[in-house]
């Protein structure tokens, strides 16, 4: 049974537009429905288990923590016993040591070890709710998309009922035309916002250089 790591990354690293693709054939959402809700129930299992193995480390590193002080404090107790000459306690106190010390060791490995998984977890956390938000992005546009197809389907059948001609092939290369128009719109604007992005920063950037210099300029001459 494929853990849940293995069916996030296979979520994450699903082909959207090929998912997009489907249900444009099907003139149906379902397959995209059908993604969504995986990514769903996914995330809310994924969560479950970060905070489940978040806990364990938390404890596994309290444990540690505990140990590694104990096998500290036993160590000086090794070194004070062997001063005062006495043999047996230091012999007795180096047992308790290698048992204290071990008990560290064990958990201090598994710790880092839940302390990996657990940041495993939470970057699969972040990346599955990005392909979540980008699907709900793509499932938007494709609904408009069949919409718009299916209005255009359904004017093109009055038209063949007054008429008494058959669906053309014309007919569904305007859909599909018309379909692609709105994909390179989008495309567009996105471009469009990008660089007006872009050019904002450029013009704070050159304003913060210009204020730099003006106000060297008036230490320079005393103005300030």
């Amino acid at each position: 049974m494929p853990s849940i790591l293995d069916r996030v990354r296979t979520l994450i690293s699903a082909n959207l537009n090929y998912l997009v693709s489907q249900a444009l054939r099907a003139n149906s959402m379902a397959v995209v429905d059908e993604y969504i809700r995986k990514v769903d129930d996914n995330l809310e299992a994924l969560e479950d288990a970060a905070a489940t193995i978040g806990g364990e480390a938390k404890t596994l590193k309290r444990k540690y923590r505990q140990f590694e002080e104990q096998s500290e404090e036993v160590d000086r107790n090794i070194d004070l016993f062997l001063s005062q000459g006495k043999d047996e306690l230091a012999a007795a106190a180096q047992y308790r040591y290698n048992t204290v010390k071990r008990l560290a060791d064990t958990y201090g490995e598994q710790y880092k070890y839940q302390e990996a998984e657990y940041k495993k977890l939470l970057s699969a956390k972040l990346k599955l709710e990005a392909k979540l938000t980008e699907a709900k992005r793509e499932r938007t546009e494709l609904q408009a998309m069949l919409d718009l197809a299916k209005s255009k389907e359904l004017t093109h059948k009055v038209v063949e009922g007054v008429g008494g001609t058959t669906v053309s092939e014309a007919g569904m290369t305007e859909i599909r035309e018309e379909i692609q128009r709105r994909l390179d719109k989008a495309t567009a604007q996105g471009e469009i916002d990008a660089k007006r992005l872009d050019t904002q920063m450029a013009e704070a950037l050159e304003k913060d250089t210009i204020d730099r210099q003006l106000a060297a300029r008036k230490a320079r001459l005393g103005l300030e």
